[in-house]
């Protein structure tokens, strides 16, 4: 087979690919802010129980994670298609990962914005709402960015559990033509371009925000 063939079976893939991964967001975003914010301002035995779940998500691989859930759960009476378990899965454990960066964004804003809002009358919660999160949103946009990255890259693992995306596609031309540095080249390229205008994004975002905490540094600085 030509190169250009492999390539375009790959893609054929794609679709599983980006479906899986559209999912894990949602599954992901929401799952790292609320965490995130939990972790944060919970204290005592209320936070031990979001700490605990963090660190399930966080610390199991991401393939044991999907052979229990597709395979195991059905012995209990539950029966979860692939493409859940795919999504949950993988988007569950980088929003793991999120929640860590939601609150070490959380902890870096200046407590003088707190204190200000809580002294013109607002409640915790609403400074939280109108003035933590709007700029920790805008922080974390690289961190963002790098997670779905790490999210796209994990939907290679979904192979193993039935679902034919781009990996398991050069896994079935493998077994056509046996070319391994073709097949496998031809995988490597197709992420690469499906990713790599991400990673540019990223490091674009990096030097906004870059960019823009040192504006806001400096005027503080003048202030004093």
């Amino acid at each position: 087979m030509l190169f250009s063939e492999i390539f375009l079976g790959i893609l054929e893939g794609l679709d599983v690919t980006l479906t899986v991964t559209a999912f894990g967001l949602l599954f992901a975003i929401p799952f790292a802010l609320v965490a995130g914010v939990a972790q944060q301002f919970l204290t005592g035995w209320k936070r031990a129980p979001v700490t605990a779940i963090i660190e399930f998500w966080r610390s199991t691989p991401i393939l044991v994670l999907m052979f229990m859930f597709y395979y195991t759960l059905p012995v209990a009476g539950v029966y979860l298609n692939a493409t859940t378990v795919a999504a949950m899965t993988l988007g569950l454990h980088i929003g793991a990962y999120g929640s860590q960066s939601v609150r070490a964004a959380l902890q870096a804003l200046d407590r003088g914005q707190v204190e200000a809002g809580l002294a013109i009358g607002l409640t915790r919660w609403q400074v939280l709402l109108a003035i933590e999160l709007p700029q920790m949103f805008v922080a974390m946009l690289p961190t963002f960015v790098n997670q779905f990255i790490q999210l796209v890259k994990g939907t290679a693992l979904v192979a193993l559990i039935t679902m034919t995306d781009m990996t398991a596609r050069a896994k079935e031309l493998s077994q056509l033509t046996f070319d391994p540095p073709a097949i496998y080249g031809a995988l490597m390229l197709a992420y690469f371009l499906l990713l790599y205008p991400a990673t540019v994004l990223g490091r674009h975002l990096e030097r906004v925000v870059g960019r823009r905490s040192g504006r806001l540094n400096g005027g503080r600085a003048g202030d004093v």
